[in-house]
């Protein structure tokens, strides 16, 4: 492999694992703070590239299609956690599980009947769609470096908003005594579901981001769920820095997999995790 081929994977790699993050990120705030284990969390990642195919298609700009998608998906996980969450947070993983899986069947059904069955493309943004040339023969795709960029500002402003602001606070208290939490005064259920809105919409982002690169196609969303739950559990539960390390690690062991060893490349991301799980079995950070 030459210095170009390595620089593209290097940055296929980067743009794989900071996408994924977006989408694992909001699993282990949803995990590691409500205690949910979300099933359906890889649907919202679905819901958010059907929508930059149906809203694309209406506005004629990926880029609208995205401002007007974002708070339509936080709405929707604010709904979501009001109505239904909202009742799962003191009942056993068994029935989280269970009815987390009947919102995957319920949003695949939704999403025939609304789209239909076919694999759908999203249009690259005109600002977007050139290529810098690395070779005479080379060159990548200027979409996915904006994706990169974008997901590492989600990422910083993910730290701060946790780390350094009042709401990040409360969240952080939350997550470790709820009951201390609200004899202080704060409204828990109303922290509970901008979080989980917070994890809808970040999923929902991933999905629109990701649409002109990968198509959108029914049950998409099932295996980038199973990865997520990877990336969380090798990251930390409840960690979002270890969110962002896991998924930039699964996404280079699965890039690089692929073109080194492709014969076993679909075990590259389990044997990471089982050698990850081995040296620490609560991740590579604690909740934090």
């Amino acid at each position: 492999m030459d210095f170009i081929s390595f620089l593209i994977q290097v940055l296929n790699a980067l743009q794989y694992g900071l996408l994924l993050f977006l989408v694992a990120s909001g699993l282990t705030l949803v995990f590691g703070i409500m205690g949910i284990i979300n099933l359906a969390h890889g649907s919202f990642y679905m819901i958010g590239a059907y929508m930059a195919f149906v809203l694309t298609g209406m506005t004629g700009n990926l880029l609208l299609t995205i401002l007007l998608g974002i708070p339509l998906a936080f709405a929707l996980g604010a709904l979501l956690e009001r109505f239904l969450f909202t009742y799962l947070y003191k009942r056993e993983h068994l029935e989280q599980v269970l009815l987390t899986y009947g919102l995957i069947l319920i949003f695949e059904e939704l999403r025939s009947l609304a789209v239909g069955d076919d694999v759908h493309g999203v249009a690259i943004p005109a600002l977007f769609s050139a290529s810098i040339p690395l070779s005479d023969t080379l060159s990548y795709p200027v979409y996915r470096l904006v994706i990169s960029v974008v997901c590492l500002a989600l990422a910083v402003g993910l730290y701060f908003l946790i780390q350094r602001t009042r709401l990040g606070m409360m969240i952080r208290a939350g997550s470790h005594d709820r009951d201390m939490v609200q004899a202080l005064g704060i409204n828990i259920d109303s922290l509970y579901r901008i979080v989980f809105a917070l994890g809808v919409a970040l999923a929902a982002l991933a999905g629109m981001l990701a649409a002109p690169i990968s198509s959108v196609y029914p049950g998409m969303g099932s295996s980038v769920l199973i990865i997520s739950f990877v990336i969380v559990v090798i990251g930390g539960i409840g960690s979002v820095w270890g969110a962002l390390v896991a998924a930039l690690v699964i996404g280079f062991a699965d890039t690089f997999g692929k073109v080194l060893v492709p014969d076993i490349a679909g075990l590259m991301v389990y044997l990471v995790m089982a050698v990850v799980l081995l040296w620490r079995p609560e991740g590579i950070f604690k909740k934090g």
